[in-house]
């Protein structure tokens, strides 16, 4: 079932809930390295958003955004990150991209974002490879915690 049939506006969905109906294995991996980096938990919230309504999860780091992490794009059972790059982030993120996925840096090349020079990147973490360019940007978003 679709995740946004599944839990409407009135149900809301424990963590437990989205780790049981999302099957990628990024999901968890991407999880764990932001709990454990940034030492946040997730925030569920409700969307209206006409491209992605339903319940996401979101994770800040004080009043900073990390990412928001939306279950069944692009399909059923996988899912997509949002990292809004900045114009702070810019120019370390362009230094990032010849090294990250094809797919990304189209994206990167492509997104558009709320306020001038800042992109939203709507990443479906579908391979190894774009999970560990999601977690680079993620470190160039919000730079982690010393351990």
């Amino acid at each position: 079932m679709i995740w946004n049939q599944q839990y409407t506006q009135a149900q809301t969905p424990a963590v437990e809930d989205f780790d049981r109906h999302i099957g990628s294995p990024y999901w968890p991996a991407l999880r764990n390295f932001i709990e454990s980096t940034y030492g946040v938990p997730p925030v569920i919230e409700y969307s209206r958003c006409g491209s992605a309504p339903g319940w996401n999860m979101k994770y800040r780091k004080g009043s900073r955004a990390l990412c928001t992490l939306y279950p069944d794009l692009p399909e059923a059972g996988q899912f997509t990150c949002m990292v809004v790059i900045g114009a702070k982030e810019a120019d370390r993120a362009e230094a990032l991209l010849p090294a990250c996925d094809p797919g990304i840096q189209e994206l990167y090349r492509t997104a558009g974002g709320a306020g001038a020079n800042s992109r939203w990147l709507m990443i479906a973490v579908t391979s190894d490879r774009i999970l560990e360019d999601v977690k680079a940007l993620l470190q160039i978003r919000v730079k982690p915690p010393k351990k």
